[in-house]
């Protein structure tokens, strides 16, 4: 069975997700079935290595401050939405980061991204940049330390 789907976890929630997003007809289930099979077998290609994660508090305390970071986001992006103030400046900043861990960086892209006001643009892997952009961007120095110390500390000790 492993041989058939080599990574079943991937194969299971990608068929869910079909499912979901296309309907229960017998037709959709099929094609989802075989969608998942063939992403699944075509993860052998890519040779992921296995992430090294420690589980712990920190994981629990990211979480935490993720979703309050989200709460808090939602709030103010609502506020610029709905009042639209003359004094807002959107730009990009350039975060330099000492992740190297993929799932860290990941991780760290998803967050940035599920933040209302923030988007992960583009990662440069050489210089070890990362390129975000800020829709209510006041101080480029704060964003880089919060970024810095709320996510990329707990981010290392989770997957480094």
């Amino acid at each position: 069975m492993r041989r058939l789907v080599p990574y079943p976890l991937l194969a299971l929630a990608l068929f869910a997700m079909w499912t979901l997003l296309t309907g229960f007809s017998p037709g959709h289930i099929l094609l989802g079935a075989l969608v998942a099979l063939i992403v699944s077998r075509s993860m052998l290609s890519l040779k992921p290595e296995p992430p090294r994660v420690r589980v712990g508090w920190a994981m629990v305390r990211l979480a935490g401050i993720v979703l309050v970071d989200i709460v808090r986001s939602n709030i103010a992006v609502g506020k610029i939405i709905l009042f639209n103030p003359p004094h807002r400046h959107s730009d990009f900043i350039e975060l330099p980061t000492e992740l190297r861990s993929p799932y860290a960086l990941a991780v760290l892209a998803l967050i940035i991204t599920a933040t209302p006001g923030s988007l992960w643009v583009q990662h440069d892997a050489n210089r070890h940049v990362i390129l975000i952009h800020i829709l209510d961007l006041v101080d480029e120095a704060e964003w880089v330390r919060q970024i810095r110390q709320r996510y990329e500390r707990l981010l290392m000790e989770i997957f480094e």
